[in-house]
């Protein structure tokens, strides 16, 4: 029997919770034609050309979008915007442009959504998009960057929000690593 028969998707799903991780929004289009996803599925890739990794499901409404416009707004979220994650997540029913409602949102390059006060923003292009079962794996090309300092970030941890102070950043910049 093969590790692949034995291992369910509830059970992978469950496993994956236990990662705390940042979380993000992801921003694609414009004006009506514009949506996005909250995202834990970030990280960095190169360096050498600054370039991110994103998972977004080719079932979702933004797929089709994104690879219309070809580049997206990675908005990775402050402790206090919570409410914006939810709503891209589509607990609360909203979807395409209704998500977009309750923050405020200007362009940077690329033209794709740059949430008001984001802790760390990654304005994306698209350089390419690799297929994996119900998944796109997405490699972007980052354009220009934002950063907001003195807030801590949103994360997501056990099916749950969580917000890490600044202070604890503070608290650690104090102590050199190894210490």
């Amino acid at each position: 029997m093969s590790a692949e028969t034995l291992i369910s998707e509830a059970d992978f799903k469950l496993s994956m919770r236990h990662l705390a991780g940042a979380v993000s929004v992801i921003t694609v289009g414009d004006g009506e034609d514009r949506t996005g996803f909250t995202a834990t599925s970030v990280s960095s890739f190169s360096a050498e050309r600054p370039s991110v990794i994103v998972s977004v499901n080719r079932a979702s409404s933004s797929w089709p979008v994104l690879q219309r416009y070809g580049c997206f707004c990675v908005n990775v979220l402050a402790a206090d915007q919570q409410t914006v994650a939810q709503s891209f997540a589509g607990l609360d029913g909203r979807k395409g442009a209704e998500r977009y409602g309750d923050a405020g949102w200007y362009h940077l390059q690329t033209g794709a959504a740059v949430l008001e006060r984001a802790l760390a923003v990654l304005d994306c292009t698209l350089e390419t998009a690799f297929h994996h079962h119900s998944h796109a794996i997405l490699i972007g090309h980052i354009c220009a960057i934002q950063i907001r300092k003195s807030i801590g970030p949103l994360l997501y941890w056990r099916g749950n929000y969580y917000q890490l102070p600044a202070e604890a950043e503070r608290r650690s910049l104090e102590k050199p690593l190894g210490q």
